[in-house]
């Protein structure tokens, strides 16, 4: 069975690249459907990759992030209140 398959001429031209490029570097020639196919099939086997690829830049940190900066932190001491924080910035 075959579809048709909507894309930007970036997209295609990448995808003629890449199917130029398996014949070159392994002497086989490919089809675009065989390539999307494998490139579908892999995508597949890595979906949590490909979902989290398409999740907002905004993702909350892991664990071991947090902890990176919490680690980098240090305690002057000395106790500090809103109206320090604005006199800081705003002066």
């Amino acid at each position: 069975m075959s579809a048709v398959v909507k894309m930007d001429e970036e997209a295609k031209n990448q995808l003629e690249e890449l199917q130029a490029e398996i014949r070159l570097q392994t002497g086989t020639k490919v089809t675009q459907q065989e390539l999307l196919s494998r490139l579908v099939a892999d995508a597949y086997d890595s979906r949590t990759d490909v979902i989290d690829s398409f999740r907002a830049d905004t993702v909350p940190l892991s664990g071991a992030e947090k902890e990176a900066m919490r680690s980098g932190r240090i305690s002057s001491g000395a106790e500090t209140d809103e109206d320090d924080i604005d006199e800081l910035l705003y002066g």
